[in-house]
C-alpha cells in the first residue's frame, strides 16, 4: 500500500534584510516579505507554484502595507503610545517604559 502526503503551502519568504520605516509606529522595523506558494510532498516544499505580491510587515507593531505604504492588512496592535526606544505599546500615565527601563 502506497500513501501520498502532498499539496500547496504558503512559505513566506523575506525579500530583503534592510529595514524599513513602519508608517504605523515609525521604528525601522518593517521588512520586506512575499507569500509564495509551493507544491509540497511529505511536508517538504518542493516546487513553486505560485508567487505572492511584496508587502512591509512590521516586527514590532505587526502592521502589513504594501511596498508603495497603503494598509493591506491588521493595524498596529494598540491605539496606546509607543516606547521610542523598543516600541512596545505603553498605557498613558507611565514614566518609564516597564518591557526596556528607558524614561519616556
Amino acid at each position: 500500500m502506497f500513501f501520498f502526503i502532498g499539496g500547496v503551502q504558503p512559505k513566506t519568504v523575506t525579500l530583503e534584510e534592510a529595514p524599513r520605516m513602519c508608517q504605523a509606529c515609525g521604528l525601522y522595523q518593517a521588512r520586506l516579505k512575499r507569500v509564495d506558494y509551493y507544491l509540497s510532498l511529505f511536508f517538504i516544499p518542493l516546487f513553486p507554484v505560485k508567487r505572492g505580491t511584496p508587502f512591509l510587515e512590521c516586527q514590532s507593531c505587526g502592521s502589513i502595507f504594501s511596498e508603495s505604504g497603503e494598509a493591506l492588512g491588521r493595524q498596529a496592535r494598540s491605539t496606546h503610545p509607543a516606547c521610542p526606544a523598543c516600541g512596545h505599546a505603553l498605557q498613558p500615565g507611565y514614566r518609564f517604559c516597564p518591557f526596556c527601563g528607558r524614561p519616556l
